[in-house]
C-alpha cells in the first residue's frame, strides 16, 4: 500500500503509476519545478551572505569581498547591501511563485486524468465485480479521489522545495559555527523525532475516519436511492436516527485527529525559543566576547535558525497531511488494485449475427456468498428465430440464466455456446450490441424521454425514436405530456407510472434493432389490456428474432416455441404450452391456478 512517508514517483501503488505516467507526460513542467527550486536555494544563501556582511558592517568590521567594496563609504555600502539583500528576495519569491505554479498545475494535470481513470476502472469492473459494492461507496471514492491525488503531490513537492531549503540553512549554521550546528541539529532531530511518533497514529486515525465517512456516504446515497420508501413507508424518521448514528461514529475520530494534528505547531514554536535562549547563553563563549565577531554571526545565526525551525514545522506539517491523506490514498488503491478483482472481458472473436442459436450445456452458477449454486446442471437450446419462455416461482433462477445469455455473468461449470462457440471467447461488446435487454426494475436517467429511448446510441433521428415508440405502446402517453419526448422525467423516472417506464424501457430495446430480446418480466406493470396491446405490437417486431422472455402471466408466453419450468435453479419440465398441459405437471398446475385468479376477477368482489 502506498504510505503518505512514501514518494509518489518512486512506490509502486496504481495511484503512484498514474503519477508517474503523468509525469513523463508532463517532464517540462517538472524542469521548471526543480530549477525553481533550485534557483530558491541559491537566492536563500546569498540573502544570508548579504545580511551576514551587512551585519559585519554595523559592529564596525572590515567589509569583505572585492577590493572595490572596500573604496566605498559605509553608508553606500550598507545601503547596497540591503539593496542587494532586497533583490536576492524578490528572486526568492518569484521562484517560490513559480514553483507553486508548476507543482500546482502538475497536481491539476494529475487531477485531470485521475477521475475519468476511475470512472473507467469502474465501468471495465465485470457486472458480478462491481455489484459487491456499496453505491455510495464508489461515489464517495470517486469523489474525493482527484482532492487526494492533487493534495498528495501539492505536498511531497512542498517537502522537497522545504528540504531544500533547510540543506542551505544548516550549511549556513555549519559555516556559521560548528559547535553552534549541534543545537539547530538537535532542533531539528526533535522536530522529526515528534513526527516520527505521531505519523502511524495519523495515519491510524485518517483510515478509521475516512472508513466513517465511507460508511456516511454510502448511508446519504442509500437514502436517496429509497427516497420513494422512505416517504410511503413514513420510515424518514428512523433514516435521520440512523444518519445521526452513523455521524456520532464520525465525531470521535475527528477529535482524535484534530487532537494529533494540533500537538506539532506548539511544540516546534517552543523549540526554537528554547534554542534561542540557549545560543544566546553560548555565544559570548563561543565567540570570545568579541562584537565584531559575535553581532554578525548571532544574528546571522539566528535568522538562520528561525528560517530552518520554519521549514521544519512546514514539512512536519506537510508530513501530517500526507498522513492524514493516507486513508482516502489507500481507499483508492484499493479500489484501483486488479488481483481482487474481475473486468470485463476485452477482445475476443467478433459476433456478425446469430445463425444457429444459444445453447447451454451443464451450465452451473454459484455467486460467493451463497453455499448452493443458483443454477444447477441446466441444459437448454434456444434457437435462432425462436421464443423461448422460462417460469417460475421466485428464486427460481430465471434471472440468473437470463444474465448468462446476456454476458452478465460467466458459468461456474459449463457452457454457454453461441453457435458452437463459448460465449467466453466472443468479443462481449459485438454480443451486446445485437441484445435488446428489457428488465422488471427499469433503469431510466433523470433526463427526457427522447434521451431516455436513445440511450447508448449515437442520435438516431426522431423518426427512429418515434417508431421504437409506437411499437412499444409509448407513443399516445407521450404526446399527451407537455413537452412530448422532450419532457424531462425526474430521477429514476419518477414522473412516469410504473407501466410507463417499462413501455420506455421496452422502446430502448426496440430502438437498438437487438437480433435476440431478453424480456425479463418486460410487462409485469402492464394492466391486462396494455399487455395484450403490446405483445400484439412485438409480434410483428420479433419478425425472425430470437426472444427469451421470463413472463409471471402465463397467458403472455402461450404461443412460445418453447417454455421452460424452473424451480430451485433447475429445469424440471420443458415443451410448448399444449405440451405441457398434457404432462399436467408444475405448469399445468400454475396454468390452473392463474385461470382460477382470472375467473374470480372477472367476476367482481364477492357481495
Amino acid at each position: 500500500m502506498f504510505h503518505a512517508v512514501g514518494s509518489p514517483f518512486v512506490a509502486t501503488t496504481p495511484v503512484a503509476s498514474l503519477i508517474r505516467h503523468t509525469a513523463r507526460q508532463e517532464w517540462r513542467l517538472l524542469l521548471v519545478n526543480m530549477i525553481t527550486t533550485l534557483l530558491l536555494a541559491v537566492t536563500e544563501a546569498g540573502s544570508f551572505a548579504v545580511i551576514f556582511q551587512a551585519a559585519g558592517l554595523l559592529a564596525g568590521a572590515e567589509p569583505a569581498g572585492p577590493p572595490w567594496l572596500a573604496d566605498l563609504p559605509r553608508g553606500t555600502l550598507f545601503q547596497l547591501y540591503l539593496t542587494a539583500a532586497l533583490g536576492l528576495q524578490l528572486l526568492a519569491s518569484g521562484n517560490r511563485y513559480v514553483n507553486g505554479v508548476t507543482a500546482g498545475y502538475f497536481a491539476a494535470r494529475c487531477q485531470a486524468c485521475i477521475t475519468p481513470e476511475v470512472h473507467r476502472h469502474i465501468l471495465r469492473m465485470s457486472y458480478a465485480c462491481a455489484s459487491r459494492f456499496n453505491v455510495g461507496d464508489l461515489v464517495h471514492r470517486a469523489t474525493v479521489s482527484p482532492l487526494a491525488v492533487q493534495l498528495e503531490i501539492e505536498q511531497f513537492g512542498q517537502i522537497c522545495s522545504n528540504l531544500m531549503l533547510a540543506l542551505v540553512y544548516v550549511a549556513t549554521l555549519a559555516i556559521l559555527s560548528p559547535a553552534l550546528l549541534v543545537v539547530a541539529i538537535g532542533l531539528g532531530l526533535a522536530v522529526a523525532g515528534l513526527q516520527r511518533a505521531l505519523r502511524p497514529r495519523l495515519r491510524h486515525a485518517s483510515c478509521a475516519l475516512e472508513t466513517e465517512r465511507r460508511e456516511v456516504a454510502a448511508g446519504i446515497t442509500e437514502d436517496i436511492q429509497v427516497l420513494r420508501l422512505l416517504h410511503s413507508s413514513a420510515a424518514t424518521g428512523h433514516a435521520e436516527r440512523r444518519m445521526a448514528q452513523r455521524m456520532a461514529g464520525l465525531e470521535p475520530p475527528m477529535r482524535r485527529l484534530s487532537r494529533l494534528l494540533s500537538i506539532q505547531e506548539p511544540v516546534s514554536d517552543l523549540l526554537p525559543l528554547m534554542a534561542a535562549l540557549l545560543i544566546v547563553a553560548l555565544s559570548w563563549q563561543l565567540f570570545g566576547g568579541s562584537t565584531e565577531a559575535l553581532i554578525p554571526k548571532l544574528v546571522t545565526f539566528v535568522l538562520a535558525l528561525q528560517r530552518l525551525n520554519l521549514r521544519l514545522i512546514k514539512t512536519a506539517n506537510n508530513y501530517n497531511q500526507l498522513a492524514e491523506n493516507s486513508g482516502r490514498i489507500e481507499q483508492l488503491d484499493d479500489l484501483l488494485q486488479t488481483r481482487d478483482k474481475t473486468f470485463r472481458r476485452q477482445g475476443g472473436l467478433p459476433f456478425k449475427g446469430l445463425k444457429q442459436g444459444v445453447r447451454l450445456e451443464a451450465v452451473g452458477l454459484r455467486f460467493e456468498a451463497r453455499l448452493e449454486n443458483t443454477l444447477d446442471d441446466i441444459d437448454l437450446s434456444i434457437a435462432a428465430g425462436t421464443t423461448v419462455a422460462l417460469v417460475g416461482t421466485s428464486g427460481a433462477g430465471k434471472s440468473s440464466l437470463v444474465d448468462l445469455v446476456a454476458g452478465l455473468q460467466d458459468p461456474t461449470s459449463g457452457m454457454v455456446l453461441v453457435d458452437g462457440v463459448d460465449l467466453r471467447k466472443i468479443n462481449l461488446d459485438s454480443w451486446q450490441r445485437r441484445l435488446g435487454v428489457v428488465t422488471q426494475d427499469v433503469l431510466l436517467l433523470n433526463a427526457s424521454i427522447r434521451a431516455n429511448i436513445a440511450f447508448g446510441l449515437e442520435e438516431p433521428s426522431d423518426a427512429a425514436i418515434e417508431a421504437a415508440a409506437r411499437t412499444a405502446g409509448a407513443h399516445d402517453f407521450i404526446a399527451a405530456l407537455p413537452q412530448g419526448y422532450d419532457t424531462p422525467i425526474g430521477e429514476r423516472g419518477y414522473r412516469l407510472s410504473g407501466g410507463q417506464r417499462q413501455r420506455l424501457s421496452l422502446a430502448r430495446a426496440i430502438l437498438r434493432d437487438p437480433q435476440i430480446l431478453i424480456l425479463d418480466e418486460a410487462t409485469s406493470a402492464l394492466d391486462s389490456n396494455s399487455e395484450a396491446l403490446i405483445h400484439r405490437s412485438l409480434q410483428a417486431f420479433r419478425n425472425n428474432r430470437t426472444v427469451v422472455t421470463i413472463a409471471h402471466r402465463l397467458a403472455s408466453i402461450m404461443h412460445a416455441d418453447l417454455i421452460a419450468v424452473m424451480e430451485h435453479g433447475t429445469i424440471v419440465e420443458r415443451g410448448s404450452h399444449l405440451e405441457l398441459l398434457a404432462l399436467n405437471g408444475k405448469y399445468a398446475s400454475l396454468w390452473r391456478l392463474q385461470k382460477r385468479g382470472m375467473a374470480v376477477r372477472k367476476a367482481g368482489p364477492i357481495p
